[in-house]
């Protein structure tokens, strides 16, 4: 059987400060993310919509279950400036640090980069151009 949609439904990313993490993503998305207390989990959330490409998910800070790690799951973030350059260029004002700049895929597929956030977590970002 083959899927009738992404095969990602939700993903969590592990942050010892949320603060930080929260102002880290802020700045580096030049987005707002929606701060939620749920239970003994504090998380906040990244905008999404209710149709399209991608799938939503949060920063999580649960010291019991979560711990950032840069050799675990690999998230791709999505370059909504359409130039990962433009969110690489703020990367340390943001407190993160470029651990590889802008590298072309394939033709058809794009461009990645990976970064360190502030908690430690490896992301990577990804554009088409």
């Amino acid at each position: 059987m083959e899927p009738t949609h992404n095969v990602v439904g939700w993903f969590e990313i592990p942050v010892r400060n949320m603060d930080r993490a929260v102002k880290f993503y802020e700045t580096l998305f030049d987005f707002k993310l929606q701060r939620q207390k749920m239970g003994e989990f504090d998380m906040a959330w990244f905008p999404w919509l209710q149709t399209g490409v991608g799938s939503p998910g949060s920063l999580v800070h649960s010291p019991e279950h979560y711990t950032p790690s840069d050799k675990g799951t690999l998230v791709y973030f999505t370059a909504f400036s359409g130039d990962l350059n433009n969110e690489l260029g703020r990367v340390e004002r943001a407190g993160g640090k470029v651990l590889r700049t802008k590298t072309l895929i394939t033709k058809d597929i794009g461009y990645m980069a990976l970064v360190l956030d502030t908690e430690g977590n490896r992301i990577a970002l990804h554009s088409r151009t």
